[in-house]
């Protein structure tokens, strides 16, 4: 099963990432002023994750492929690792998907 990380960056700012179950980071959260907002973030990404359409596949400078998970208000909730192939982008959706439903919460 996979689980949500919840930490504090160099700027105090709270974070999250769910990391699938053999541990690989598959999403990572932009930064919340309070850990309340970052909590709701988690909540925003097990409810999202379930529609297709709320997945951004998009493609950085060097090629390589990503994807952003959108919120209904379009605003990005969380962002994927980089991928060399389309195939690996998709398995990391897949795996989102799969994993953030029940994903268990840790504090760092």
């Amino acid at each position: 099963m996979g689980k949500f990380e919840v930490y504090q960056d160099a700027k105090t700012e709270y974070r999250f990432r769910l990391k699938a179950s053999n541990g690989q980071t598959i999403l990572a959260s932009e930064g919340y002023t309070t850990k309340a907002g970052c909590t709701n973030g988690i909540q925003s990404v097990r409810e999202n994750s379930q529609h297709d359409q709320r997945f951004e596949r998009k493609q950085s400078k060097n090629a390589k492929h990503y994807f952003n998970l959108k919120a209904t208000n379009g605003q990005i909730i969380g962002t994927s690792e980089l991928y060399e192939a389309t195939s690996g982008m998709e398995n990391g959706i897949a795996s989102v998907k799969t994993n953030a439903p029940n994903a268990t919460v840790e504090e760092l």
